[in-house]
């Protein structure tokens, strides 16, 4: 087919530096082509430079055509771009907090975009890739994007019922929220998808489905552009990667000769971890938290969780089983729950009631940290300003030590004075772990922190953490879904579905001798494009399990 996007020369500048240096790019309809390569390589601006669009301060030269119209010419962006926004091409960003409005029910939200690129509710591309409607106006145009709104999110895989519609982007889990999003660019109608990270926060079984709609999605004729860390979802879905190393295409061709296998693991750190004390740094007993007033909407139920000193304890299950809503519990920044909440001992409030000792010995960090940054002072600023607030050290002495720690998590000398608009999510992602590790805590609650990071980024932030717990007796909570990496990592396990616990225990020991069927499910399901048929088997009667692992 015919190519929908060329790109040639692309170059792109902020704060001195250069962000992509002469990028040329062509994709097709009808297939997915991956770009890949390392945290800060330039894959969210080039993506960005497909609509006509830049983060602040950026700067583009050089020619990108989408569907034949100009939106990126010698001069910048071009006029032209705001025609092919949404319409022809949709962008879905690697963080789903970006993309979705907190005050406004999704399923509004979904309707009017249908509404606003298929103004007349049918689909007008005149190509492949876009499902007709019903045309008319008034009445029949209001049904054409609620058609529309359910369409983009069966697509999705999630349901299209009328509560779930109702619901606001805060009252879903992360990996549901990225499929919300992906729900968003879906109702569009465009034909060609440009999707960052669309993996982010899924779980297994979620993420081999993402795969078979990512393929069925070329197969009816999308161009599909995927940005990823995931090596094992670009080489199940891509025929052709590009591979972009600091602002420079590298490699380019099909996947199975351009893409590296990854490298072997490093030897489990359970193996030569010392022994543990009995006691509990944290612990949650009884646990239960809702979602709106009166007790209404029920995410956790009777959780019990600890970690010892210098211990790891790893928290996973199915998108949306409560695994963020239980880490914002023992942050303090969930309210709505009941239930012993522990730290050293001493009953642990909410945040607003804690003491600075107990806001300095439990860090969270989160999952979507963009903005959580101040965009007047550069990123490191803020960064060394957490050891001065809770630690009383000088500035000075903060920043130096922030320089240490930004160090050893792969991050340069250059990067010290950009702002966060400058770096890129797996580059923020590690600031943001920078920051709470200058608060010196006593445990650190780590919500799905390496699933912007490509592999090497991904072994220097374990080997940190490896470092704080032998050194300094750091505990940590581990919530994510690399099963890969929960077994070299933690010394305890706890699988949640539907807000409750379904195994806990030695993570050895629950890993290799499961009791319940979601932790088989993810099993089953964790090597993508390997797993076959058994990985989707129905679980039997009487098995909690959520929508997201329905078909």
């Amino acid at each position: 087919m015919e190519p929908v996007i060329e790109v040639g020369g692309l170059t792109a500048r902020a704060d001195g530096a250069l962000l992509l240096d002469g990028v040329d790019l062509t994709v097709r309809a009808g297939g997915v082509t991956a770009l890949v390569g390392p945290s800060g390589s330039g894959k969210t601006t080039l993506a960005l430079a497909l609509l006509g669009e830049a983060a602040p301060g950026v700067r583009l030269r050089g020619s990108v055509r989408v569907a034949g119209v100009d939106v990126v010419g010698e001069e910048g962006p071009t006029g032209a771009a705001r025609d092919v926004r949404g319409r022809v091409v949709s962008y879905m960003p690697q963080h789903p907090a970006h993309a979705l409005n907190p005050a406004r029910r999704i399923g509004s939200v979904l309707t009017e975009l249908a509404r606003l690129h298929r103004p007349d509710g049918t689909d007008d591309s005149g190509g492949t890739g876009r499902a007709g409607g019903t045309g008319g106006t008034g009445g029949g145009r209001s049904a054409a994007g609620r058609e529309h709104a359910a369409g983009a999110l069966r697509a999705a895989g999630l349901p299209d019922d009328p509560g779930f519609r109702r619901r606001f982007p805060h009252q879903f889990s992360g990996g549901q929220r990225q499929r919300v999003a992906l729900a968003q660019v879906l109702a569009c109608g465009p034909s060609v998808l440009v999707l960052d990270e669309p993996s982010t926060g899924l779980d297994t079984v979620a993420r081999l489905r993402l795969a078979d709609r990512l393929t069925r999605l070329a197969a009816d004729g999308y161009a599909l552009l995927l940005l990823s860390h995931d090596h094992d979802l670009v080489r199940a879905v891509a025929a052709r990667t590009v591979t972009l190393d600091r602002g420079r295409v590298t490699a380019a061709g099909p996947t199975p000769e351009v893409l590296p296998a990854p490298a072997a693991p490093p030897p489990p750190v359970a193996a030569t971890a010392p022994v543990r004390p009995a006691g509990a740094v944290l612990e949650a007993r009884g646990l239960t938290a809702w979602l709106h007033a009166g007790r209404r909407g029920e995410v956790l139920r009777d959780v019990a969780v600890r970690v010892p000193e210098g211990g790891c304890t790893a928290v996973v299950g199915p998108s949306g089983s409560g695994k963020t809503v239980l880490a914002r519990c023992l942050a303090g920044l969930h309210e709505r729950h009941r239930g012993h909440l522990a730290f050293r001992g001493e009953p642990l409030p909410v945040l607003r009631r804690r003491t600075a000792r107990q806001i300095r010995g439990v860090q969270y960090v989160w999952q979507e940290v963009r903005g959580s940054f101040d965009e007047r002072r550069t990123v490191l600023e803020q960064v060394a300003r957490t050891a001065v607030r809770l630690r009383g050290l000088t500035p000075r002495e903060a920043e130096r030590q922030a320089r240490a720690v930004w160090e050893r998590l792969g991050l340069s000398a250059e990067h010290t004075a950009r702002h966060a608009a400058a770096l890129s999510g797996g580059e923020l992602q590690r600031a943001a772990l920078s920051r709470a590790l200058l608060a010196d805590p006593d445990v650190l609650i780590c919500d799905e922190i390496t699933t912007a990071l490509d592999s090497v980024s991904t072994e220097l932030v374990t080997a940190e953490i490896t470092r704080l717990r032998e050194e300094s007796d750091t505990a940590v909570l581990w919530i994510g879904h690399d099963l890969a990496l929960v077994e070299r990592l933690a010394d305890d396990l706890v699988v949640l579905d539907s807000g409750g616990v379904v195994d806990s225990g030695d993570s050895r020991t629950v890993l290799g001798a499961p009791r319940s069927e979601t932790t088989r499910l993810l099993l089953r399901s964790r090597h993508l494009g390997t797993a076959g048929p058994a990985a989707l088997e129905p679980v039997p009667p009487g098995v909690q399990r959520k929508e997201h692992l329905q078909p």
